[in-house]
């Protein structure tokens, strides 16, 4: 009886072909349930306000709705899984996001316009948890660090496509709007549709990978700094990521075509993000990448904050924008550094700090929409926060890791 294991009867060539189309299906999976559901949205908003179709109150509000339905989708995607399998829920979830698309060309009502913005959260919050479950044991070689990052790319590519594609769509309506990026995420579904590792195959590599895991159980105070870190990011990125566009279109007067462009580039730095933070973790360690990047973000909010010149903006822009889709695959990297070679157990954390890290963007998105309306529309504040949350992470990292060595040196 052989005693290979079922992924390694599999030719190598083989394999690593069938990893990049799982890769290729887990990037569009990110760029239609969170790239383009989440994010297109921000260049929409002056329109969605200038064209009359929700009060300035209610359409900052149904922003965070898919923020709170990212939370749901967070919780539910692994319960979802486990009685759908994983490629039929990430397909699932591509279809929920892609009728919301056409849902919200209709202006219904806020209510009707709040549950479809819920439901396309939800679908990126599912998509979130499951899709490097779903791809990363695929995945042959080391690098795992620039392979999540490629995983992740779609991210970015929604951000920067929104930014691109909307201004153009916006000349044939709103509604059409809607309809155009609906028809986006049905052509990226359907194209991905049969790219899924199947059921039998991912469950022979999970139980493999099993196998293999060593036993490990990580300190606690280790993965309490990891939640710590990832709710502070959840609350330092809102601000930009959903207030940007309107900052510069509203704002400071600049209109909604330079808003989309400034949002343009916001998404060359999301694209570049998640290949160089992943690249960045392999080189320096996921540690040492989060402390230099939370230095560098929060002096980049912070300079936001205080800033009226458009380049000034736009190069600000683009450095910003690279953390969204990039805190991804560092923070992967530093779970792995965590929980060394169990990946069952490395799944089960990122679960939970995906849950956590949705809740804190949940609440950051309706606290700083409060902020937002309670201060008569002051960007600058919003930005000003976000720089704080940065600076807080970086100082929370250094104090959480001198207790960890004195702990165990004791």
């Amino acid at each position: 009886m052989s005693t290979e294991t079922p992924c390694s009867a599999v030719p190598i060539a083989e394999r690593r072909v069938s990893a990049w189309r799982y890769i290729l299906a887990g990037l569009c999976a990110s760029l239609v349930s969170i790239g383009l559901a989440r994010f297109a949205y921000t260049p929409l908003l002056p329109s969605l306000i200038e064209a009359h179709w929700f009060a300035t109150s209610d359409a900052v509000y149904l922003g965070a709705a898919n923020l709170m339905g990212y939370l749901i989708g967070a919780i539910a995607g692994r319960p979802l899984a486990r009685y759908l399998t994983n490629a039929h829920t990430l397909r699932a979830m591509m279809v929920l996001v892609t009728v919301a698309f056409f849902a919200c060309g209709f202006p219904v009502s806020v209510a009707w316009f709040f549950v479809w913005r819920l439901l396309s959260g939800v679908a990126g919050g599912a998509v979130m948890v499951l899709v490097a479950a779903t791809v990363m044991p695929h995945v042959p070689g080391e690098r795992r660090g620039l392979v999540s990052g490629a995983l992740f790319l779609g991210l970015g590519l929604g951000i920067a496509g929104s930014g691109t594609v909307i201004p153009l769509l916006l000349n044939l309506g709103l509604s059409q709007t809607w309809f155009g990026l609906g028809v986006l995420s049905a052509v990226l579904t359907a194209a991905t549709w049969t790219a899924w590792p199947s059921a039998r195959a991912h469950a022979a590599v999970v139980h493999a990978h099993a196998q293999a895991a060593s036993p490990h159980r990580p300190a606690s105070g280790a993965v309490r700094l990891l939640f710590a870190q990832y709710s502070l990011m959840a609350f330092g990125v809102v601000p930009t990521m959903v207030f940007l566009v309107d900052f510069i279109a509203r704002g400071l007067g600049s209109g909604t075509h330079v808003g989309a462009l400034i949002w343009s580039l916001y998404g060359v730095g999301a694209i570049a993000g998640p290949p160089i933070y992943g690249w960045l973790a392999d080189r320096i360690g996921g540690t040492r990448s989060v402390r230099v990047v939370m230095l560098a973000q929060g002096v980049f909010a912070a300079l936001l904050a205080a800033s009226s010149n458009r380049v000034a903006i736009g190069v600000l822009a683009v450095l910003i924008g690279s953390f969204p889709p990039g805190m991804v695959p560092m923070m992967l990297a530093r779970v792995h550094e965590v929980i060394h070679g169990n990946h069952a157990a490395q799944n089960v954390i990122w679960s939970r700090l995906t849950i956590m890290f949705a809740a804190f963007q949940a609440a950051a998105g309706y606290i700083c929409s409060s902020i937002f309306n309670g201060s008569g529309g002051s960007h600058r504040t919003l930005f000003a926060i976000g720089a704080g949350a940065f600076l807080l992470i970086l100082m929370i990292d250094l104090v959480g890791s001198r207790f960890q060595q004195a702990a165990t040196a004791k």
